[in-house]
């Protein structure tokens, strides 16, 4: 059974470095590209962050860029997402994405971030 499973949201507090995490589990993470989007209410699901299956490509949303960190560890079949710097817009539903390049992709279910002091 395929599951991502994102977890590390919350409420955090404007400024706070919060890190998500999103554990994979019955397919090869390995050969799987995967990002981070988020989805804020009443906005439609954003891409944030990407990197590739082997961890050697990033690639970030400039609203995000110099904030946020993607990294991924293959023998642990997770992927992060280090957030600093957290303002009240980045408030969202986070997900997490595995795809590869033939259009095959799953999602999870999601994690609830919250900015607000």
């Amino acid at each position: 059974q395929v599951q991502l499973v994102e977890s590390g949201g919350g409420l955090v507090q404007p400024g706070g470095s919060p890190r998500l995490s999103c554990a994979a589990s019955g397919f090869t993470f390995s050969s799987y590209a995967t990002r981070w989007y988020r989805q804020a209410p009443g906005k439609e699901r954003e891409f944030i962050a990407g990197i590739s299956n082997t961890g050697g490509v990033t690639s970030y949303a400039d609203s995000v860029k110099g904030r946020f960190t993607i990294s991924r560890v293959n023998t642990k079949n997770t992927v992060y997402l280090q957030m600093n710097s957290l303002k009240s817009e980045d408030t969202a539903v986070y997900y997490c994405n595995a795809a590869r390049s033939s259009g095959l992709q799953f999602w999870g279910q999601g994690t609830q971030v919250t900015v607000s002091s």
